[in-house]
């Protein structure tokens, strides 16, 4: 048996830590001691939503303590970060090799668990833009995980990045990811225009916000919806949007057109360089849970939240 964290009604905020079945590996799977893992807020949502008891988590950092018995990934003691479609948020768990990937030795387990959910996401929305040098982005959510790493990604790319935020205290946060400017205020009233149009827009609030940002972009740019904070609904005004593209972004897919193992080992080295800085906000301990995940939901912080297995 193992400990691992469950859903439960009953609990305070919802999840305690239980006992469970310890992970039996399929043969292309490597069994991985967890040392610490990220929050998001979607998987949060989704589990306090499920309406039965689950076992929650995408993002995980540790060490392998059995390699795939078909030889593939890495080797047994080595240090790695991946993800899960669910499950994560445990002592031990059993991983596909192809959604693992060692990180360097400088880089700490709570740092590696930002990057799976955040990382990947930031560089595969980005990616949409094709060749980024000198093109112009706008980037909604910009105080998140996603947000934080997209802009710094992006200004390595050479593009001219825009960020939202509500307050001038987080516009300081954007503008040290990496913005050359910053938008105060509710995007969905604010004028998005300034400094636009744009070719790329990467936007993780929905609703009247997206409804606002499609025509901001310039002929033949385009949008990519990852999120919806705000409202998965938006009533939108089609004309004089000829030639744009909305494109709805879900990570379970983008995954399969990808290589995550060998991105996922990209992002460690960007961190490694300094070249990539997760912003944890938020870290203790797993016990936690409950009081951090409340905290997630209630937007009380930005970046990042890690839980470390103790």
């Amino acid at each position: 048996m193992v400990r691992a964290i469950v859903t439960d009604p009953f609990a305070s905020g919802y999840f305690a830590i239980k006992e469970v079945a310890a992970p039996q590996a399929q043969p292309w799977e490597a069994i991985v001691q967890v040392q610490a893992f990220s929050l998001n807020r979607g998987e949060v949502v989704d589990a306090r939503n499920h309406g039965r008891q689950s076992r929650p988590g995408w993002d995980f950092a540790g060490i392998v303590i059995e390699q795939a018995k078909d030889g593939t990934g890495p080797k047994q003691g080595s240090r790695v970060v991946g993800l899960l479609p669910m499950g994560a948020w445990a002592e031990q768990i059993a991983a596909p090799t192809s959604l693992v990937a060692e990180f360097p030795d400088d880089i700490t387990f709570a740092q590696a668990a930002t990057l799976p959910v955040a990382g990947l996401s930031a560089l595969y929305t980005l990616r949409k833009g094709g060749m980024l040098l000198g093109k112009r982005i706008l980037i909604s959510g910009s105080t998140g995980g996603v947000g934080t790493f997209a802009h710094q990604l992006a200004a390595q790319s050479g593009a001219f990045t825009v960020g939202v935020a509500r307050t001038e205290e987080k516009a300081q946060l954007v503008q040290e990811a990496g913005a050359n400017e910053v938008i105060v205020g509710d995007p969905a009233i604010s004028s998005l225009d300034t400094f636009g149009p744009y070719h790329l827009i990467l936007d993780s609030v929905g609703g009247d916000t997206l409804a606002a940002l499609l025509p901001q972009l310039m002929p033949e740019g385009i949008c990519v919806s990852m999120g919806h904070s705000s409202s998965p609904y938006a009533t939108i005004n089609i004309r004089g949007l000829g030639g744009r593209t909305m494109y709805c972004f879900f990570l379970g897919e983008e995954i399969n057109r990808y290589s995550p193992a060998g991105d996922l080992k990209l992002l460690g080295e960007l961190v490694s360089k300094g070249q990539l800085v997760p912003k944890i906000e938020v870290e203790a301990s797993w016990k936690e849970i409950g009081v951090v995940a409340q905290q997630l939901i209630d937007r009380k912080f930005s970046g990042k939240a890690v839980l470390q297995i103790s």
